[in-house]
């Protein structure tokens, strides 16, 4: 069974909607951990400076992308942790889910950009391509 669950998200409703599937699949098994990962994209790191107006504002703004879905793991009492990530989302995601022992990744099948999806594809078909474990896209 998935007891090393790896939840990818980016503050969107898809990523919610991944993160009530990741609880149903973690509560299959009591000892299941969901390691809530968040990717701060150094390409908004610029945009997200000038608008947070000091670190401690920024790292606040970061977490909040987090909170509802943390909030969710309380309720169902599933076990989590919270991992951010530097970089650009997609590679960062795919270096660390590789470099850990990771049973399922489950991720939303669309992010906050639809823009950007639309000319690059989407970052959860680009890191569903490249890691090397089982992934449940959420839409």
């Amino acid at each position: 069974m998935y007891q090393y669950i790896v939840l990818a998200v980016d503050g969107s409703e898809n990523a919610f909607r991944a993160a009530q599937e990741a609880c149903k699949i973690a509560k299959l098994h009591e000892e299941a951990l969901v390691d809530i990962v968040y990717v701060a994209d150094f390409e908004k790191v610029k945009n997200e400076i000038l608008h947070a107006g000091s670190t401690g504002a920024l790292e606040l703004m970061r977490r909040q992308k987090t909170m509802k879905i943390e909030q969710l793991c309380k309720e169902e009492q599933i076990r989590y942790k919270i991992t951010i990530l530097r970089g650009t989302p997609g590679p960062e995601i795919v270096k660390y889910v590789n470099a850990h022992n990771v049973d399922l990744l489950v991720i939303g099948s669309r992010g906050l950009n639809s823009l950007q999806e639309m000319v690059l594809g989407s970052v959860s078909h680009k890191v569903m391509k490249r890691v090397q474990c089982p992934v449940l896209m959420v839409k």
